[in-house]
């Protein structure tokens, strides 16, 4: 992923997700954090998934995927996660780690096809729930 990279993975990111990423924050993933690392696929010229990870000891945590909308289910999701396993194979790392939320069922259910195993619960509210 490059800068130049980040309108089209922006529109895909705010098509995805409730709280998306911003451009800086993609823009410390690929100009500053050290353990990141940040892939595109394209197809045709064109952006159609993103994948970012970090690499941190013996683990390779996937901390942030997604498909443009009108590419989903043609296992673009799963060429990318195939990616970061050979990534993580070939760095001699052991574990492949994600989070997502349990009440996205169908994100679950996609994650456990490929291979991953719920391990903990991973419990998130808005800050405002939290003040008395």
């Amino acid at each position: 992923m490059r800068p130049d990279d980040l309108d089209e993975v922006l529109g895909i990111e705010r098509a995805s997700f409730s709280m998306p990423w911003s451009r800086g924050a993609f823009l410390y993933e690929i100009q500053q954090n050290r353990v990141a690392h940040c892939w595109v696929m394209r197809e045709d010229g064109q952006v159609v998934g993103y994948l970012c990870l970090w690499e941190v000891a013996d683990e390779v945590h996937i901390t942030n995927i997604a498909v443009r909308p009108e590419c989903r289910r043609r296992g673009l999701a799963r060429k990318l996660t195939a990616e970061v396993a050979r990534f993580a194979r070939d760095r001699g790392v052991d574990r492949v780690t994600l989070k997502t939320f349990v009440q996205n069922e169908e994100a679950v259910v996609a994650w456990r096809r490929m291979g991953f195993e719920t391990r903990a619960l991973q419990m998130t509210a808005p800050p405002e729930r939290l003040i008395d």
